[in-house]
């Protein structure tokens, strides 16, 4: 491979990891302000990791090559695992007396917006802690729909190119444009963020809770201040308004950008979209008719829940307003089902995706229909949109690499020693980004801190994997792509 390639790369990471050792200035601050003694972990792991990237930059700086899609398979992976290592070294070194397996496992959770955790008494951790936790989030939110919107699209491995809704095509070029399109996504993404803390705080959050939610909410990510998770609130209110934010934003931010800054409503006819909504909807209202019918649960509480929980699980946040695998054998089939689908490409949410879902069925229908009519020439569709022979390649690939993975990644979790429903629940709730499992170890109302060290690797290994879409790593696997 060339050297100049390699030298390139190396450098984007250090200088990615010198931003992130400035925002541990961040929680340092926060625990400063609350006089807790761990700001001096933040410190210190910040001026350590600055220090490092520091003398990794002077080191590697260079003429950039130009930008290839080797290059944007390597760049992408070593960005996730330096994103994952650098975050999991405040709370190696913290009081919390983690093995690094834990601490990489929690990072890695928090960069890829998963959700899971290994942690107990959330309740009275230390603020910054707290923080540094849904701040990794938010920041992992950020660089999923970059990866989402600019990069896979280009790699054709994920994704969908919102450019095509705009009058330029761009073709190869996937940082046409660019500037424009990541103030406009920043701008939104920070906004939508203020205004769910608001609305967080106006409704019964305390301030700090508030604030941490809002982080970990419009990151569809999960992370909660307490053990009970959005359980601890108990409001019908928090509930609707969390159900708001996590949809809104597993919906694609390209599209988002185009309604609220062009104010094209033909925007949302996005077909994922419909797609989205329709299986969301369908989960919750048949979850909620079964939990009424079965439990004797009031209608209009357990619709709060339903929705609550099943845009938690759809938009792979991890969100639980109560343990939902007490509502019957129904509502934990469902859920387990719902952990594949996950929301809408160019989003923070993780799982197969809408898109993908829609492409693969007018796949199924126009061979159903070759076997009527051999001789006819049909076109699969997205939308108005001709879908390409790469692109249905792409999505076939996905599909097969992410049902191997989940099948291997199974039968080692029951190789350690898990059930059937534990094993394979935890394997996808990490390979969709999830959170929680099924099951009453890793389920809404569990967490991870059981497992030991090799299967905390194994599923720190899935999240990167579900994050990057599978095929982004796998392809570093093949050894023509290290020859020059």
């Amino acid at each position: 491979m060339n050297t100049n390639l390699l030298r390139s790369v190396v450098y984007i990471a250090a200088l990615c990891g010198l931003y992130l050792s400035t925002a541990m200035l961040i929680p340092a601050m926060v625990d400063l302000y609350y006089g807790d003694p761990h700001w001096s972990v933040f410190t210190v792991s910040a001026a350590m990791v600055g220090g490092l990237s520091i003398t990794a930059a002077m080191a590697t700086r260079g003429p950039p090559p130009a930008f290839s899609k080797r290059m944007g398979f390597l760049l992408v992976n070593v960005l996730w695992a330096v994103f994952s290592l650098v975050g999991a070294i405040p709370l190696f070194f913290s009081e919390l007396d983690l093995t690094f397996a834990q601490a990489l496992f929690e990072s890695v959770s928090a960069i890829t917006t998963t959700g899971s955790t290994v942690l107990v008494g959330l309740d009275d951790m230390a603020p910054g802690l707290l923080v540094w936790r849904s701040l990794l989030q938010w920041l992992g939110g950020i660089g999923i729909v970059a990866l989402g919107l600019f990069v896979l699209p280009f790699l054709r491995v994920g994704g969908v190119s919102f450019f095509k809704m705009e009058s330029s095509d761009i073709g190869d070029k996937p940082f046409a444009r660019i500037a424009t399109f990541t103030r406009a996504f920043v701008a939104i993404y920070v906004a939508i963020t203020l205004i769910c803390m608001i609305a967080y705080d106006v409704f019964g959050m305390s301030h700090f809770d508030a604030l941490n939610h809002a982080l970990t909410t419009i990151a569809t990510g999960g992370f909660s201040t307490h053990d009970a998770s959005f359980a601890y609130f108990d409001s019908y209110a928090l509930r609707w308004i969390a159900t708001f934010f996590m949809t809104v934003c597993s919906l694609p931010f390209s599209i988002l950008i185009v309604f609220f800054i062009k104010g094209r409503l033909d925007a949302l006819r996005d077909p994922q979209i419909l797609v989205f909504l329709g299986y969301l909807a369908a989960f919750a209202i048949a979850a909620a008719l079964y939990n009424h019918l079965r439990n004797g649960v009031d209608l209009p509480l357990a619709l709060s829940h339903s929705f609550f929980n099943f845009s938690s699980i759809l938009s792979t946040t991890g969100y639980a307003s109560e343990d939902y695998t007490l509502w019957g054998p129904f509502a934990v089939a469902a859920a387990y089902f719902a952990t594949f689908m996950g929301g809408c490409s160019g989003s923070t949410a993780g799982g197969i995706k809408a898109y993908r879902f829609v492409i693969l069925f007018n796949i199924i229908m126009n061979g159903l229909k070759k076997l009527i009519y051999p001789n006819a020439v049909y076109s699969v569709r997205y939308g108005n949109q001709i879908v390409d022979a790469d692109t249905q390649r792409a999505v076939f690939l996905f599909f097969s690499a992410y049902i191997f993975i989940w099948v291997i990644g199974s039968l080692a979790m029951a190789l350690a020693g898990y059930d059937f429903a534990t094993a394979s629940s935890a394997v996808i709730t990490a390979l969709s980004n999830v959170g929680p499992g099924i099951g009453s170890l890793i389920g809404p109302a569990g967490n991870f801190s059981m497992m030991q060290d090799p299967e905390l690797y194994v599923l720190s290994l899935a999240m990167l994997l579900g994050r990057l879409e599978v095929l982004t790593v796998m392809v570093l696997l093949v050894p023509m792509f290290w020859r020059s």
